[in-house]
């Protein structure tokens, strides 16, 4: 499959043969869908926690006097039935966790990529780089090749701090090595920056020569 690469005025300058084993793949919506919800749950913390009765610190007196009151008898204050006694049910600290085999998830990128290039959300540049951080100039750049109204996605091939402060301080942009590359960030936004460098991590991870 052929693409156009833009420079960082949004001008195509070439065009590139990209890779089938990465981007012509069948497309599994399953796959990428397991791989999505095995994410979003193991970055779940799991601290939720509520004090049950021998948790809570409340005086261990007797609250009235066993008879006479004509109210019913009770013992202490940290019944679950008083304000401020502990909860009979509720969470208690545990690990979130799904696993889910190396080649499934890698193949489950592969299924994002193949349909992000079919919709054309993925936008190739030559070059992605700036002397200092500038955040007007960046959003001038990822405008210009991806559009205004779009949410974008950065990717660099190393540290770039120039760049990765630059996209940071934007709105509608995140940025992320491309190494780092994972199913959440890649269904999340409208568009995918892709630089060449970049691209060139893409096939080095993701090619199937590298199972």
């Amino acid at each position: 499959m052929k693409v156009s690469v833009l420079n960082m005025s949004g001008q195509e300058v070439q065009q590139i043969e990209l890779p089938a084993d990465i981007f012509e793949v069948e497309v599994n919506t399953g796959l990428m869908h397991q791989a999505y919800v095995r994410q979003m749950t193991n970055a779940r913390i799991g601290s939720a926690k509520v004090k049950r009765r021998g948790e809570v610190n409340r005086t261990s007196a007797k609250w009235y006097r066993q008879k006479g009151t004509g109210r019913a008898r009770h013992g202490s204050r940290d019944a679950t039935q008083f304000v401020g006694g502990g909860r009979p049910k509720g969470p208690t600290p545990h690990e979130y966790y799904l696993s889910m085999p190396r080649k499934m998830r890698q193949q489950a990128i592969r299924c994002a990529l193949t349909s992000l290039v079919k919709d054309n959300q993925l936008v190739f540049v030559d070059r992605l780089a700036m002397d200092a951080p500038k955040t007007k100039q960046m959003a001038q750049i990822l405008d210009a090749v991806a559009g205004k109204e779009s949410t974008k996605l950065v990717l660099v091939a190393e540290r770039n701090e120039a760049v990765e402060q630059s996209v940071h301080n934007l709105e509608r942009a995140h940025v992320i090595r491309a190494n780092y590359l994972n199913i959440r960030d890649l269904l999340q936004y409208d568009r995918v920056v892709v630089p060449l460098d970049a691209l060139d991590v893409i096939k080095a991870i993701w090619g199937q020569q590298e199972n």
